[in-house]
C-alpha cells in the first residue's frame, strides 16, 4: 500500500505509479513502443518450441521503478524496460505479455516455469548467476539523492537515514556494506529505511523521513526531475554494473533474447526506445550473456 500524504510535489510519480490497490496477479498488456520493430527470424529460430507455439512472452516485472518501469494510469506497465521488452517479443514474432509481481518473487517465477522472462532493472551479479542466466542490455550506476540544499556524501553517511527500494541490490548490498564499514571504523551504521516502492523511498527523502535514497542512476535523475525542485543529487554515480534480463538457467531462450536485443541495436530501434525516456547514456552496442561472471 502507498503513502496516505503525498507531497504536491510528487503527484505526478504518484498519478504514475499507482502502487496501491493493483491486482499483482493481473497479466496486463502495455509496454507498447514508439521504435519500429520487425521480426527477426533468425532470432526466432532460437526459441524452444513451447513458447514459439504459445505465441506469447510472459514477462515478470515489478513495475514502481520509475522510469525504467512503472505503471500509467490505467495501471497497464510503461517504462522504457517494458518497451525493451516489448520490443524484444516482437523481434521474436511474438506478443508480450506482462506479469506483474514483487520484485523478490520474479527469479522465483522465471525458475518455476510462472514467467519466461524477467525484466525489471535486475543488476547481474554472480550471485544471481547461480539461479538464472542474464541477457545483458543496459549498464546503470547507482546514484544518491538528497533534499534540495541538504549536503550528504555517499561514503560518508554513517549515523544517516537512506531510504531504499526493498530487495533492490541497494537494499541487499550497497547500503549494508556502507553500513558495516562505518561499524568497522567505530561509528555509528547507517540507519537503512526499506520501501517496497520506489516512489515511497522517493517521498521519505522529501517529507524528511530519511536524509537521502540510494537508487540506480535512471531512477534517481527521474525523481529529481518529478519532484521539481524538492531533491539534488548527492555525490556522483558510482558502481556501474549491467542490467540483465533473466532467463532460466541453461534454457534456449537466453540466445533468443540475445539475438533479439542484438537485432534491436543493430537496427536502431534499440536506441530510439533510450533516447524516447532520455537513458541513453547506459546504452550498449553488444548484447552479452552472464556479464558479471564474464565480465
Amino acid at each position: 500500500m502507498r503513502p496516505k500524504y503525498l507531497l504536491p510535489a510528487l503527484a505526478a510519480v504518484a498519478a504514475l505509479t499507482l502502487t496501491g490497490c493493483v491486482n499483482n496477479s493481473t497479466p496486463a498488456t502495455g509496454g507498447s513502443s514508439s521504435a519500429s520493430v520487425t521480426k527477426d527470424d533468425k532470432a526466432a529460430a532460437l526459441l524452444p518450441a513451447d513458447i514459439a507455439k504459445k505465441g506469447k512472452l510472459v514477462v515478470g516485472t515489478d513495475p514502481t521503478y520509475a522510469p525504467n518501469e512503472f505503471k500509467d494510469e490505467a495501471g497497464a506497465p510503461i517504462g522504457w524496460g517494458i518497451e525493451i521488452a516489448s520490443a524484444v517479443a516482437g523481434k521474436l514474432g511474438l506478443k508480450a505479455e506482462f506479469q506483474v509481481a514483487k520484485f523478490d518473487n520474479i527469479i522465483p517465477s522465471v525458475t518455476g516455469g510462472k514467467a519466461d522472462i524477467g525484466e525489471s532493472s535486475f543488476t547481474d551479479t554472480v550471485e544471481r548467476e547461480k539461479q538464472v542466466d542474464f541477457v545483458n542490455y543496459y549498464t546503470a550506476g547507482i546514484q544518491w539523492a538528497s533534499a534540495k540544499g541538504k549536503e550528504v556524501d555517499p561514503d560518508n553517511a554513517c549515523g544517516l537515514k537512506v531510504a531504499v527500494q526493498a530487495t533492490t541490490f541497494e537494499d541487499t548490498d550497497e547500503v549494508p556494506a556502507k553500513s558495516d564499514a562505518c561499524v568497522a571504523a567505530g561509528k555509528p551504521p547507517i540507519d537503512k529505511l526499506k520501501f517496497d516502492t520506489q516512489d515511497a523511498a522517493t517521498n521519505a527523502v522529501v517529507l524528511g523521513q530519511a536524509d537521502a535514497l540510494s537508487a540506480d542512476s535512471p531512477v534517481t535523475l527521474y525523481a529529481i526531475e518529478q519532484t521539481k525542485g524538492k531533491l539534488q543529487l548527492a555525490g556522483k554515480t558510482f558502481d556501474v554494473a549491467p542490467y540483465g534480463i533473466v532467463v532460466k538457467k541453461n534454457s534456449d531462450l537466453t540466445k533468443a533474447v540475445q539475438a533479439a536485443l542484438q537485432s534491436m541495436v543493430d537496427d536502431g530501434s534499440y536506441g530510439k526506445i533510450l533516447d524516447k525516456w532520455g537513458v541513453a547514456d547506459g546504452g550498449i552496442d553488444t548484447i552479452t550473456i552472464n556479464a558479471a561472471a564474464n565480465g
